[in-house]
C-alpha cells in the first residue's frame, strides 16, 4: 500500500506497549449516552411485541456504542453544549443495528457479540423486517432534527453502506479481488458510517467547513482501521474473545485482506488452496487451521494490523486542527485502541 503522507504535525500513536482502552472517550461522553440511550429505548418501542423484543436482543447484548460515542465526543471536540446530537446519536445507533441484523441474515450467522443472532432465534423475515423498522426509526430521528444537511449526510451514508454491502456480496468468492476493491468495500460498508456519526457533530455545532471535513476524516480514517482489525481477529482470535465464529469470513468466502495478502504472497499449491477454500470447496476445521497457518506463514495478519495503524495515524492527525482538548485526547485514544483491540 501506498504510504500517504502525513503533516508535518504528526500526533503520534502511543508506544506498542501501552494499552489504550475505550475509558477516556467511555468518560467523556457518559451524561450523552445515558440520554442517548433513552432515546434509543423510547424509539424501539412498537405495539408489535416482536419488534421491542428483536431489536431489544441486539441493542442490549453488549457492543460499545462506539458509533454514538463519537457523534457525542466529535460534538465535545467542537465545544458544542446543545441537546441535539443526543438523538442524531441515537439515529446512527439503529442504522448500524439495523445493517447488523441485515448481514446475519446475509451471511447465515449464527452467533452476535457471543449470543444467538437474532435470526437463529426470530427468523430470517421477522429480523429483515425489524432492521427495516430500525431504519425508518432512524430517519424519524433525522427529520425531528429539522436539518437538510444532517439529512443529507445520514441519508448518504445509508446509501453508501448499502452499496458497499452488495458489493461485498458481489465480491464473496472472487479470489481475484484485489486490495484497492477490498478497501473500497470496507471504506463503504463500515467506515461511511462512522465518518457521518462525527461529522453531524460540526454540523450541529455550526463549525466550518473544514472543521466538517477534519471530523469526517477522522471517522473514515477511523472506521477503516476498525474494520481492518475485525478481519485481522477473524484468523487470529478464539470465538470466547470475538464474540463470533472463529473462520466465518473463511467459511463464507469473504476475501478480506489476510487472504489477500497470504494469496497474492503463496506459491502455486498454496494458491491453488486458497481458490478451493474461497469458492466454497475447503471450509472444514482442517481447511480452516491450515488457512490460518498460511495466513501466519506470511505474517499476513501483522500485515493487515499495519494497515490499520496507517489509517488509524490518520484519523488523528485529522483533528489535529482543533485546539488541544480532553476530547481531542479522548478521540486519539478511542484510534488507538481500534487498532490494539483483540475484541
Amino acid at each position: 500500500m501506498r504510504k500517504t503522507e502525513m503533516s508535518a504535525d504528526v500526533i503520534p500513536l502511543r508506544p506498542q506497549h501501552a494499552e489504550p482502552s475505550l475509558g477516556p472517550i467511555m468518560t467523556l461522553t457518559a451524561p450523552g449516552m445515558n440520554a442517548v440511550n433513552q432515546v434509543i429505548l423510547e424509539r424501539m418501542q412498537s405495539e408489535i411485541p416482536l419488534i421491542p423484543a428483536l431489536a431489544g436482543h441486539l441493542i442490549a447484548g453488549g457492543g460499545k456504542r462506539m458509533r454514538p460515542m463519537l457523534t457525542l465526543a466529535g460534538a465535545a471536540l467542537c465545544d458544542y453544549h446543545g441537546t441535539r446530537h443526543h438523538k442524531l446519536a441515537a439515529a446512527v445507533e439503529f442504522i448500524h443495528t439495523a445493517t447488523l441484523l441485515h448481514d446475519d441474515v446475509v451471511d447465515g450467522s449464527e452467533l452476535r457479540r457471543g449470543k444467538a443472532a437474532a435470526n437463529l432465534i426470530f427468523g430470517n423475515p421477522a429480523t429483515v423486517l425489524v432492521g427495516d423498522f430500525l431504519f425508518t426509526r432512524s430517519f424519524e430521528l433525522m427529520v425531528e432534527d429539522g436539518s437538510l444537511k444532517v439529512l443529507k449526510i445520514l441519508s448518504n451514508a445509508s446509501s453508501v453502506i448499502s452499496e458497499g454491502e452488495v458489493d461485498q456480496l458481489t465480491a464473496a468468492r472472487q479470489i481475484e479481488t484485489s486490495e484497492e476493491r477490498y478497501l473500497s468495500i470496507i471504506g463503504a460498508k463500515t467506515a461511511a458510517l462512522f465518518a457521518a456519526a462525527t461529522r453531524i457533530a460540526a454540523v450541529v455545532a455550526e463549525k466550518s467547513e473544514a472543521e466538517e471535513r477534519a471530523l469526517d476524516d477522522y471517522g473514515r480514517n477511523l472506521g477503516i482501521a476498525f474494520q481492518l482489525v475485525d478481519d485481522a481477529m477473524d484468523y487470529d482470535s478464539e470465538v470466547s474473545e470475538m464474540g463470533k465464529g472463529k473462520g466465518d469470513d473463511f467459511r463464507e468466502g469473504k476475501m478480506t485482506l489476510p487472504v489477500i495478502l497470504a494469496y497474492a504472497q503463496g506459491n502455486d499449491e498454496e494458491r491453488a488452496f486458497w481458490k478451493a477454500a474461497i469458492q466454497g470447496h475447503r471450509t472444514s476445521d482442517a481447511d480452516l487451521a491450515h488457512a490460518v497457518e498460511l495466513i501466519r506463514r506470511h505474517d499476513a495478519v501483522n500485515a493487515t494490523r499495519e494497515r490499520a495503524r496507517h489509517f488509524a495515524q490518520r484519523a488523528i492527525n485529522a483533528i489535529a486542527i482543533f485546539p488541544q482538548s480532553e476530547a481531542r485526547s479522548a478521540m486519539a485514544e478511542a484510534a488507538e485502541f481500534a487498532v490494539s483491540r483483540r475484541s
